[in-house]
């Protein structure tokens, strides 16, 4: 269970707005920064969310990889967006390569402001010391 947990709450993201509201542009963003790390993308889900008058309204998705996943949910009517890469580490070190990801997915929608955490995965002595 050895594995790089990294998560993002992004804020007042700069994008272009069509990054927030279009589930093509944002699938294709997570998949290509996955690939272009050394990770190994197996499948993915996205889903479009539409408002009441039928306008693109947000996307949520998954990148399923063989080395665990890339999550993201948007919200553009206030361009905010969560991000989660999770990668484990047991057969190769692969923490590298999630940073990788991390910081191209970021770094595309641009947000104002941000907060992160990067989060060990699978070390039970080291948990149980943050826990305490």
């Amino acid at each position: 269970m050895n594995g790089l947990h990294l998560i993002a709450d992004m804020y007042r993201c700069t994008c272009t707005a069509d990054l927030l509201c279009d589930q093509s542009k944002l699938e294709k963003l997570c998949v290509d920064a996955c690939m272009n790390a050394g990770l190994t993308p197996l499948g993915t889900y996205f889903h479009q969310f539409m408002d009441e008058n039928g306008n693109k309204a947000g996307v949520t998705g998954n990148v399923v990889l063989a080395e665990s996943h890339l999550a993201i949910h948007t919200w553009p009517e206030n361009n905010g967006v969560t991000l989660d890469v999770y990668v484990c580490n047991y057969s190769r070190d692969n923490s590298d390569r999630a940073r990788q990801t991390f910081q191209e997915v970021t770094s595309a929608l641009a947000p104002e402001e941000m907060a992160s955490h990067e989060v060990i995965r699978g070390e039970i002595n080291a948990a149980r010391a943050a826990a305490i």
